[in-house]
């Protein structure tokens, strides 16, 4: 998979793989997007996480590429620990990921500093690869 341009380092894409971290309440969920992750090129499981805590210490530590981060968590919700990685490292790429319609999103999501978001019933490695190619969802315009 190609690296996303915000990523570049003096107009050259970082070398290697990219580096996924995977942040879900609900072990079904994680198996599910680790296969969908298995088959995309080029893309590497960095780690999961179970909570909005533990996504911003993993984040903090592994340095992730992409984060796909679920909404609905304990007492740090996906939104917030969002709004923490891309604070501590701006080029941190992250697509929330939940069961809500866009539509019905919280408003604050928008506003997350996540690039796009996916249904969870729609994750696919093609929605994945174009997402990051494309540098997020033109239509989603986070703030």
């Amino acid at each position: 998979m190609e690296p996303l341009n915000g990523n570049q380092v003096d107009g050259q894409p970082p070398a290697g793989r990219v580096r996924v971290l995977v942040v879900d309440d609900q072990e079904p969920f994680l198996a599910a997007t680790r296969a969908v992750l298995s088959r995309i090129a080029d893309v590497e499981l960095a780690g999961e996480a179970r909570s909005g805590e533990e996504a911003i210490e993993l984040a903090a530590t592994l340095r992730p590429d992409l984060v796909l981060m679920d909404i609905n968590m304990g007492a740090v919700d996906g939104i917030e620990a969002t709004r923490q990685i891309v604070a501590d490292a701006p080029q941190t790429f992250v697509i929330l990921v939940s069961t809500y319609p866009l539509d019905d999103l919280p408003p604050a999501a928008r506003q997350s500093g996540a690039r796009a978001y996916i249904n969870k019933d729609e994750l696919s490695p093609a929605i994945v690869r174009r997402l990051w190619e494309q540098g997020g969802d033109p239509a989603w315009s986070p703030a």
